[in-house]
């Protein structure tokens, strides 16, 4: 009796560790829609590096509750909650080997929507310079607003996890749209339909647009790749593994256009270096400088020539000055940065910034004779305003908390600034361009964390995003400061005007 005793209490372990066993979870309830290797189907990948920002319990809730207007089911009813944490743990294991995603792969994975159809005037008659595309994530949407009148055009899907700024082409007709897990949607705002979408990476960062709008660079984390697509189609033009000098492969910070140059400009994670990739025609030969290579036979036989600059420091995060020639790179300790010169392809100064300045989301104007640019910083409740030319840092304004984001127009008089993390994340906080005082902090609503200001094209209006499940875009008008109206909207995480975003050398676009 006692022996049969423990052979059924083995068999009750041993089912119930199997009951509890990720692999075989995962395999039962998540493979049809995320993959057999969790790189994502119907649903998004699973993996550590796109899991990213669902901190604390936030994994758990998800497959407990699911999400809403999704096709996440809830599983509340079906797995335990031991099984639950048991998942969600496995999910942020890395995979092993860590995957590839080749040429071949990318090309595999363009989707084409077959219902679309081209049109050649818009199908509708609001100012396309003038649209203001407002990007949801609670249900993974974007609400296509116009920008003269605040009315909603349309709202469409986009895929999970979308990041970065949606880039436009240069007449303002198609927008390209990039997910945390790859996938880049290209969309026709004339037709208001889905052209096709293609996955050019497993864990993107973000993605620029040639200012001749034929090119879309994306940079990876995973791999460790940064690839270049036809704007056109979306096939898959370059394939460039990233490492360092000395072979130590490096995830891409960010990717950035330089313009006026004709090139895409790329920060190294986890390496001291920028790399700058040149899409015009006839690329600048920097042969004096000692860290410059073409790959390829010679210059005109690759389109994308590609030139390594080696830095002293890693930059985590970076920002071009309006001539495209200097980057003011961010150090990733937190304290400093640096810039350099694109032209000469070396650092020339040192940034005095602390707090983890958040470069990317900068603005810059003109301040007398002076050009200058002000960041926020994300460890510190401040705002920093460097001389363009001299790289100083000529005040540092202190606000309610540390922010996010910037936003000015060369209408406004003042630049807007959030103040995302702390108790006083309902703020807004509006700065003088010209004496750096701030003249007024609006509570978009109480309690509820403001982020992200955008402006109308003619700059008439700013635009504030209400992060919150059931959110809005309140529209100010940004002379008085007075609220004009609010849009609801689910949790609106960003907001892009069509004319403000558009990037030109003055040969195309505005």
């Amino acid at each position: 009796m006692i022996r049969l005793l423990v052979s059924l209490g083995s068999a009750v372990l041993s089912a119930s560790a199997c009951l509890a066993d990720p692999t075989a979870l995962y395999q039962t309830h998540c493979v049809e829609c995320h993959g057999e290797n969790r790189l994502g189907l119907i649903g998004p990948a699973l993996l550590p590096e796109t899991l990213g920002s669902m901190r604390g319990t936030a994994l758990q809730d998800t497959i407990k509750h699911g999400r809403d207007a999704t096709e996440m089911p809830s599983f509340q009813d079906v797995l335990s909650d031991h099984q639950i944490d048991e998942l969600s743990a496995f999910l942020k294991m890395p995979l092993k080997p860590t995957p590839t995603w080749t040429m071949a792969q990318i090309s595999a994975s363009l989707i084409a929507n077959d219902e679309y159809k081209a049109t050649v005037k818009p199908v509708w008659s609001a100012d396309p310079m003038n649209l203001t595309l407002v990007v949801e994530t609670l249900d993974h949407s974007v609400s296509v607003v116009d920008g003269d009148n605040f009315q909603v055009l349309t709202r469409f899907k986009i895929p999970f996890g979308t990041r970065g700024q949606p880039k436009f082409s240069p007449d303002g007709r198609y927008v390209y749209i990039m997910s945390r897990d790859g996938w880049i949607l290209k969309y026709d705002l004339y037709a208001l339909q889905e052209v096709s979408r293609i996955r050019a990476g497993l864990n993107s960062r973000n993605i620029a647009l040639s200012h001749d709008g034929k090119w879309i660079a994306v940079a990876n984390y995973l791999p460790n790749t940064f690839v270049i697509l036809s704007a056109n189609d979306l096939s898959p033009q370059k394939l460039e593994e990233v490492q360092g000098k000395d072979g130590t492969p490096s995830r891409v910070s960010a990717v950035y256009l330089a313009a006026k140059r004709k090139s895409f400009v790329l920060a190294l994670k986890d390496t001291p270096s920028i790399w700058e990739v040149f899409y015009g025609p006839n690329p600048p030969h920097y042969g004096f400088a000692h860290d410059w290579r073409v790959e390829g036979p010679a210059p005109n036989k690759d389109p994308f020539p590609l030139r390594k600059i080696t830095v002293k420091s890693l930059v985590e995060d970076f920002y071009l000055d309006p001539s495209d020639e200097y980057v003011m790179g961010a150090s990733p300790s937190g304290v400093g940065g640096q810039v350099v010169d694109l032209v000469i392809g070396h650092k020339i100064a040192d940034l005095d910034l602390a707090g983890l300045p958040h470069l990317g989301s900068g603005s810059t104007w003109k301040m007398g004779e002076q050009i200058v640019m002000a960041t926020p910083h994300l460890r510190e409740p401040l705002v920093s305003i460097v001389d363009m030319k001299s790289w100083e840092t000529i005040k540092q304004i202190e606000v309610l908390g540390s922010g996010f984001f910037t936003r000015t127009h060369e209408s406004s008089p003042y630049v807007w600034v959030d103040v995302f993390f702390g108790p006083d994340k309902d703020a807004i906080q509006v700065i003088d361009k010209q004496s750096l005082e701030i003249v007024k902090t609006l509570r978009p609503q109480k309690g509820s964390r403001a982020a992200h200001v955008e402006f109308t094209d003619d700059g008439k209006y700013a635009m504030v995003s209400v992060w919150e499940e059931d959110g809005a875009v309140i529209v100010y008008d940004a002379q008085t400061l007075e609220e004009v109206r609010r849009l609801p909207m689910k949790k609106p995480r960003g907001k892009y005007n069509v004319g403000n975003r558009i990037v030109s050398t003055g040969e195309a676009g505005k």
